[in-house]
């Protein structure tokens, strides 16, 4: 028997048998030929996932993804307890099937645990650690569609009504103007922005810079809180009390909440001001892939996602081009 014909025997087989049984045909085929190369040493977990996160680390991804994708492999690996070359389908099945339960969790939550380990399973393979993904065969949890909220018009101007300092109304503005992230607007510092052309320099997700706007209004508010502080912090929005340290993610959201109990509007936190101007803004005609450009999503689909086109418009589009 050649290598050739044992590499065809092994890729016939590999619908019907999962990885370790794999092996045992691999190591079967070893002691009948001897043109199957030795077979590597078997590398442990941590080696694994040692290899694994340089790999996403030399793509790009951020600390930040990289320590949550660690969290949620390395639970799951201690989990089921096996070498991660050595899992199937079914361990992997039942320990989504039993997070589930324990912790009574969403489909949404359990569909990025299996994306997670997908992305793990599938560089395994693709590094030849494994002959196939046992997780391939576990399809994307379908989750239903719900039409998430967004502020109205009359929202945002209570909003802007409801601050009592020049900060609140500046960061509100802003973020309802430029749609970016929560996380990009805490490490915009004043160098940033372009009072000029009403634009700012922003990095996103991956470390991505790009370019974003605000309006006229946005631009008169950010300056007048600019003009009153009397701190040398290099950051665009810093705390109200001394030393006026930078403001963090969880100070923008804790204020938003504050505001919006006062105001007696329900769930106001940043993201929301995001989801509103890509709705905005799709319902008025702007282009898809400008408003994907603005918001800085690398997947077009991310931004549909986001973006819900409201129901009379579509009413309108029918009378206008059908009926």
């Amino acid at each position: 028997m050649k290598k050739e014909e044992a590499d065809q025997i092994i890729r016939g087989m590999l619908p019907h048998l999962n990885n370790l049984q794999l092996r045992y045909l691999q190591d079967i085929l070893k002691k009948n030929i001897s043109t199957v190369g030795d077979e590597d040493e078997e590398l442990s977990n941590q080696e694994l996932l040692a290899k694994y996160f340089a790999a996403k680390r030399a793509e790009g991804c951020s600390e930040k993804s990289l320590a949550y994708y660690r969290a949620t492999i390395v639970k799951a690996l201690s989990k089921i307890g096996s070498n991660a070359i050595e899992i199937v389908t079914d361990q992997l099945r039942k320990y989504l099937t039993d997070y589930q339960t324990a912790h009574n969790s969403s489909k949404v939550t359990i569909d990025n645990i299996r994306r997670i380990l997908s992305s793990f399973f599938n560089w395994l393979e693709d590094e030849d650690y494994i002959v196939k993904s046992p997780i391939r065969r576990i399809h994307k949890v379908r989750v239903v569609k719900t039409v998430k909220e967004t502020y109205s018009d009359e929202d945002l101007e209570k909003l802007r009504d409801g601050c009592d300092n020049l900060r609140d109304l500046a960061m509100i503005d802003f973020l309802s103007t430029t749609g970016m992230r929560v996380g990009e607007l805490v490490l915009l510092n004043r160098q940033d922005i372009n009072f000029q052309e009403r634009e700012c320099i922003v990095f996103g997700k991956g470390s991505k810079e790009r370019v974003t706007y605000f309006d006229a209004r946005s631009k008169l508010h950010l300056q007048k809180y600019l003009e009153s502080r009397d701190d040398a912090n290099e950051a665009l929005f810093v705390g109200m009390k001394r030393p006026h340290n930078r403001l963090t993610i969880s100070g923008v959201e804790s204020r938003l909440k504050l505001i919006g109990k006062k105001l007696g509007i329900s769930t106001v936190y940043p993201h929301k001001f995001r989801r509103t101007l890509a709705t905005k803004a799709i319902d008025k005609g702007m282009p898809i892939e400008q408003l994907q450009r603005l918001l800085g999503h690398s997947r077009i689909d991310t931004t549909l996602h986001y973006a819900m086109v409201k129901q009379q418009n579509v009413k309108n589009a029918h009378r206008k081009y059908i009926g």
